[in-house]
């Protein structure tokens, strides 16, 4: 029940220190250099690095420019509207060091103007849009700038180039001190089920998700973390802080460099989506068609390097399938639980991973299953209480006034404190005999096809199942599609049969708005782009 007191292989108490210490990893990032590691960009056409003292150095000449020519100091709000580069992560950490805040905007969800500075309170807002985009819009503002990275950013220019003073700087920045509850960061939520909510995310959270994090993997000197999803999203900004604190080396590129780029930097973790590893499976199994007799280890470290310590996913569900894929090929795959709203819930890991489930519980974590099944988390350190940005009443659905979060999600702890988590409690299908179907388990089966890259249900006339069905490539195998169908069909309960498969042409994607930043589909999207053969019975792959 929730509210009631959880089993004690769901609670582990917050690492130490009490709440007029403030969070230590902030104070050690923005207060000293690291000691050793470096940071990469790598691109389709090279990768180029710099040590993280450099980086330090680096964003403290940059501090001084945007306290000195800006005005920027404690509780300003500086907007990040770009691809992952190394002038985002300077902005990033000029900001921590100067006691302001960002707001990570994603390019193609957010457009630069002044609405958006106005609606998000940004002092300013840096681009790697085109110049002539944004310079009128901001011209006649002389309260807000909009500073654009060089024409053709992906290295090309650098916003150091245009703004960091010669020399170094001949006085210290200000002392910062972080308390736990001062939000650092705005970050959105994925999209999926509608318009991005804004939550500002404070120290406390981050420096509780950092250590529990460094606590079951031990990151460290020989590590280099593998990063490709934005940096907008504040997970992907964890592992930059994670080299700072613990002198390991980080890549960055993008998710449309990440394979061309693997084999090259040879990474030891690779932090991913489960549609990224769907991609994985599909283009080592490619191999393997191609080169009959070569060993599945072997194409596998030909995709991703030689030196792969573990692959992280998160997120959204990774389907059994792509699991134990991995698991056969030698590369371990761990899956863990978190939102927006919670950070880093549970995750499994070299020292405790159970198939099926998504982990157990991280330190500063407590984990409580309603009556209605319905997972909620309390955090030492929430990440907050409250939107920042949210239609009325969004807040009060999802936070108790403590910061407990009421997920949406359905799910149950066994006996060892493993979280399984069976789908979305709103994804739940009431049909009209009052049958209540749970469609991730279903979802998943048929997903477990190489030709179906996603898979989501509905139920139009609350009488049946129908399928949107997301083809893994181009032109849809339907045959494969269709086999699929009747092998999941045979394995599921009446009422869980799938009637009907309705294959989306084109395929799901980011760009047609099917998808979000981090691959997740958008079921009310999709609803609405296929609402004509959804409600055509005759429309489709038939069982």
């Amino acid at each position: 029940m929730t509210g009631a007191a959880p089993s004690p292989a769901s609670v582990r108490p917050a690492p130490g220190g009490g709440p007029a210490s403030g969070p230590d990893t902030i104070r050690r990032i923005v207060t000293g250099p690291p000691a050793a590691g470096s940071i990469s960009v790598a691109r389709l056409d090279g990768t180029r690095t710099i040590e993280l003292r450099e980086l330090y150095e680096r964003s403290g000449r940059l501090a001084h420019h945007l306290r000195d020519a800006h005005g920027i100091g404690p509780g300003d709000r500086i907007g990040i509207l770009a691809a992952n580069s190394l002038e985002w992560v300077l902005l990033d950490l000029a900001a921590l060091r100067l006691g302001a805040q960002t707001a990570g905007l994603e390019p193609g969800k957010f457009t630069p103007s002044t609405e958006l500075m106005d609606r998000y309170g940004l002092r300013l807002l840096y681009t790697d849009r085109a110049a002539d985009e944004t310079a009128d819009e901001t011209a006649d503002r002389p309260d807000h700038g909009c500073a654009e990275w060089p024409a053709g950013v992906l290295g090309t220019g650098a916003i150091l180039d245009l703004t960091e003073p010669d020399g170094a700087p001949d006085r210290p920045l200000p002392p910062v001190h972080w308390g736990f509850q001062d939000v650092t960061t705005i970050k959105f939520t994925s999209g999926s089920t509608g318009v991005p909510k804004g939550l500002g995310a404070t120290a406390g959270s981050i420096d509780s998700s950092l250590t529990a994090v460094q606590e079951i993997f031990a990151h460290g000197p020989g590590d280099d973390l593998f990063v490709f999803l934005p940096l907008s999203l504040l997970q992907q900004r964890y592992w930059v802080y994670s080299a700072l604190l613990h002198g390991h080396d980080v890549t960055l590129t993008t998710y449309e460099a990440a394979f061309a780029t693997l084999r090259r930097v040879r990474p030891t973790v690779v932090m991913g989506v489960p549609a990224f590893y769907e991609s994985a499976r599909r283009q080592i199994e490619g191999r393997l068609r191609r080169s009959a007799g070569q060993d599945p280890r072997q194409a596998a470290r030909a995709l991703f390097g030689d030196r792969i310590r573990y692959l992280w996913t998160g997120s959204a569900p990774a389907s059994p399938a792509v699991l134990r894929f991995f698991a056969d090929v030698g590369l371990s795959l761990f899956e863990g639980y978190g939102l927006n709203e919670t950070c880093i819930v549970t995750k499994n890991h070299p020292g405790a991973h159970r198939e099926g489930s998504v982990g157990r519980v991280v330190r500063g974590k407590e984990v409580l299953i309603g009556e209605d099944g319905v997972i909620s988390v309390r955090s030492t350190h929430p990440v907050n209480n409250h939107y920042a940005y949210a239609r009325p009443g969004d807040s009060e659905k999802v936070f108790d006034t403590d910061g407990t979060v009421r997920t949406g999600d359905l799910g149950h702890l066994d006996e060892d404190g493993y979280l399984f988590v069976r789908g979305r409690a709103d994804d739940v299908i009431v049909l009209d005999n009052g049958k209540k179907v749970i469609v991730r388990p279903i979802e998943e089966l048929m997903r477990a096809d190489p030709a179906v890259a996603e898979c989501v249900l509905f139920s139009p006339t609350q009488t049946d199942l129908v399928a949107v069905v997301s083809p893994a490539a181009l032109p849809a195998d339907r045959a494969a599609i269709a086999a699929r169908l009747a092998a999941v069909n045979a394995a599921t309960g009446a009422d869980e049969r799938i009637s009907r498969v309705l294959v989306a042409d084109p395929p799901f994607s980011i760009d047609n708005g099917l998808l979000t930043s981090q691959y997740k589909p958008k079921r009310p999207a999709i609803a609405a782009a296929h609402h004509i053969p959804l409600h055509d019975q005759e429309a489709g792959i038939h069982a």
